[in-house]
């Protein structure tokens, strides 16, 4: 799957079936479930889950809570645009 497919299944009520759990996270907080997105984020327990779980907290205002997340994914904060950093995240994952 490319950007453009994973984009045209926020369409959908559901998923791509076949995405891995960070992309479902990913697609969950587009569609506006911050929790749904947030248990997937949280339940993956390595670098690239901490690195999600940093983006939700700061779309979400908790800027401290996102700056131990980013670094416990051993990256510098992110300081692009949420849809730009959503977008990397993505594309990331794909």
């Amino acid at each position: 799957m490319d950007f453009a497919s994973f984009l045209a299944t926020l369409s959908a009520t559901t998923p791509p079936a076949q995405a891995r759990p960070l992309l479902r996270a990913l697609w969950l907080d587009k569609k506006g479930d911050f929790d749904g997105a947030h248990a997937i984020a949280q339940d993956v327990d390595d670098a690239e889950g901490a690195l999600v779980h940093a983006y939700l907290h700061r779309k979400e205002g908790d800027l401290s809570n996102a700056g131990y997340w980013y670094r416990r994914a051993r990256v510098t904060p992110a300081e692009q645009s949420l849809d730009a950093e959503w977008e990397a995240l993505v594309r990331r994952f794909l």
